[in-house]
């Protein structure tokens, strides 16, 4: 099959496919024409390269699957070299996940302060996309005794 018949056979684009193969993960003959040509094992490979992406992995950690990739992933037990793989991509998801949230507090404390609310714990301005005043466009501050907030909010 050629790369569009497989982009539409996995819903993956062609460019994605291109990359897979560069990659290592997908290989493809080649047709008189030049055309890429892939055999049916390759909709399995593709459909367990998304899956293993959708779990959270890499393609960096995927490239180590080799030829598990032409199983059915999604059934099979996976090798106790997969499971570390995991374990290890697990890892750096907890430690990103555990930075995001301490820049969140942190980015909450100051908007707090900065409204003279010590109290608040969450600012959400992901709630408000249609207002511009989240984004950018906000007021410098206001009337006597504001300039101290003003400034705080400066820092932001």
């Amino acid at each position: 099959m050629r790369i569009g018949e497989l982009a539409k056979a996995t819903g993956t684009s062609t460019r994605a496919l291109r990359f897979y193969e560069e990659r290592g993960l997908l290989s493809s003959g080649r047709a008189v024409n030049g055309y890429r040509m892939y055999d049916e094992r390759a909709v399995r490979r593709v459909a367990n390269i998304r899956y293993l992406l959708d779990a959270g992995l890499t393609l960096e950690d995927i490239e180590h699957f080799g030829a598990c990739l032409d199983r059915d992933v999604p059934s099979s037990r996976p090798a106790e070299a997969m499971l570390d793989i995991g374990r290890r991509r697990l890892g750096v998801l907890d430690d990103r996940i555990a930075s995001l949230a301490r820049v969140r507090d942190e980015l909450a404390g100051l908007l707090a302060a900065a409204s003279g609310d010590r109290k608040a714990r969450s600012v959400r301005l992901a709630e408000q996309p249609g207002d511009q005043r989240a984004y950018g466009a906000a007021e410098c501050g206001g009337g006597e005794g504001e300039e101290g907030r003003a400034a705080a909010v400066g820092h932001l």
